[in-house]
């Protein structure tokens, strides 16, 4: 299933591909690469403010790690069941969101992703611009112009230095996390702090919610960075690989997170990084934890840029046809993004952590609808038959604009509504539901029941195999097979 190591390492350092197939010649990597890109992406300092949110905002050590937990599972479901498309359709993950809204319909979920991956970008390089601010004995906001720097290169460079920085964050993440528990638990009574057990609904529905959009926030870019593997590649095996390292990574911080928030005596809000790193110790100790927490967030806020070039490029495609990126155009793509959310960051880093709390869950109502539209469709109702080049054609299979698909999407938005309770919009049910915030179960599970139905009565024809673009060295080495593969 893996390439050779001749095969892999022919491939150029700087990507040429952008939104378009890869081809079977070009595919590499292996199933570990997912592992560890993913659990690089969690073990972060965004992960555990998240979790020490739980705390933070009213709910007991115990309840939630339990609720933080289920959401990991539930949401990192989600999120590896969109992993698992990539080897298969050789695409990134939200362009094959045009058979479900049309070539044209799908800018529509497109450029909400593309304001979730500013959101997150610029909320992380909050945290690493403290980091190396301290880390540099500069500024916040000089470490926050550092680290967009560093993303800018990152992005521009792409796939293959994505996964080798998502390995190293991976190995230098678990370093420094066994280290961090290792100092709390020897300066934090534990036991004690797991028996306090005041259950709430409200709190415990929070911790859950706070988990679950995490990892279904992922959703919209997973398939990004599986797209590379071999076509033959096991979607059992890309569910567990991406999805193991994402919940794994993501629990851990969390767990650090909400231990840290319960032992701060009020001290950890507005001062996270310092803080965690405190934990560690000072001097060199100190440094190279605030060196571990930048790197960490290397990899998740390069995942944000790059998969908000490739939802760009997605959306200008759809409306110009076929585009090829050059390497000045992703570069200009890329400064545009990152300096959109590097002034925000800039602008709002004095008063992050509530901002960011209503932000992650504000997104849910956005993102689960889209999901579970999508998963329904390519696993329920074409059962992975997808017509590839197709989706670059407004007057083909897929047509401009699905009104099926939007309106069930529309529809998934507005039923949440009534339940969602954030400090952007407060619905009017959420007081008779004790304050709990029930509005992406909602948005999960409605969607997908009403999409299925319809879309098994109206969907429109679904090729009777997956449609590939022709790939001429695979019809001459196996002639067999041209029947299935389709010239763009």
């Amino acid at each position: 299933m893996a390439v050779t190591s001749t095969r892999a390492s022919s491939k150029p350092l700087i990507e040429k591909r952008s939104i378009d197939y890869i081809p079977e010649t070009e595919r590499h990597g292996r199933l570990l690469s997912q592992f560890t890109l993913w659990m690089g992406a969690n073990l972060q300092i965004t992960a555990i403010v998240t979790g020490a949110l739980a705390v933070v905002l009213g709910g007991d050590v115990f309840w939630s790690l339990i609720g933080l937990l289920i959401g990991q599972l539930l949401g990192g479901g989600v999120m590896a069941l969109h992993a698992a498309q990539g080897p298969k359709l050789g695409l990134p993950q939200m362009i094959s969101s045009r058979v479900q809204f049309g070539v044209y319909g799908a800018a529509i979920p497109i450029v909400l992703v593309c304001l979730m991956y500013l959101g997150f970008t610029a909320t992380g390089t909050v945290l690493s611009g403290q980091a190396l601010g301290q880390l540099f004995g500069v500024s916040d906001s000089v470490g926050i112009l550092i680290f967009a720097s560093v993303i800018v290169l990152v992005t521009v460079l792409g796939y293959r230095v994505i996964h080798f920085i998502g390995r190293v964050a991976s190995v230098i993440g678990v370093i420094a996390f066994v280290y961090l528990f290792a100092r709390l638990m020897s300066q934090t009574d534990v036991g004690a702090l797991l028996q306090i057990r005041h259950f709430s609904w409200s709190g415990f529905l929070l911790a859950v919610s706070l988990a679950a959009s995490w990892q279904i926030a992922f959703g919209p870019y997973v398939a990004d960075y599986s797209r590379y593997l071999p076509s033959q590649t096991s979607s059992v095996k890309t569910f567990f690989a991406a999805g193991a390292g994402s919940v794994i990574g993501a629990q851990v911080a969390m767990i650090l997170g909400v231990f840290a928030a319960a032992s701060a005596n009020g001290q950890f809000a507005g001062h996270e990084v310092a803080y965690i790193v405190g934990l560690g110790g000072t001097g060199a100790t100190a440094a190279l934890l605030y060196f571990s927490i930048a790197f960490g967030k290397v990899t998740i806020s390069t995942l944000n840029s790059y998969g908000s070039f490739m939802c760009i490029a997605t959306i200008i495609s759809g409306f110009r046809g076929h585009l090829n990126v050059t390497r000045l155009q992703r570069l200009v793509f890329v400064l545009v993004i990152v300096g959109a959310a590097t002034l925000i960051a800039l602008l709002g880093q004095h008063s992050f952590l509530g901002a960011f709390k209503s932000f992650i869950l504000f997104l849910l109502a956005f993102f689960t609808p889209w999901s579970a539209i999508n998963l329904v469709d390519y696993y329920c109702i074409t059962r992975e038959r997808y017509d590839v080049p197709a989706l670059a054609d407004p007057n083909g299979r897929y047509g401009r604009w699905n009104a099926l698909g939007i309106s069930v999407y529309v529809f998934g938005v507005l039923v949440q509504l009534p339940f969602i309770a954030t400090k952007f919009y407060t619905g009017p049910l959420v007081e008779e539901m004790g304050g709990v915030d029930i509005s992406w179960i909602i948005g999960l599970v409605v969607p997908a029941a009403l999409y299925y139905v319809v879309a098994k009565k109206w969907h429109s024809a679904v090729p009777d195999q997956l449609i590939l673009p022709i790939e001429q060295d695979t019809v001459d080495a196996q002639p067999s097979r041209a029947g299935r593969i389709q010239a763009v």
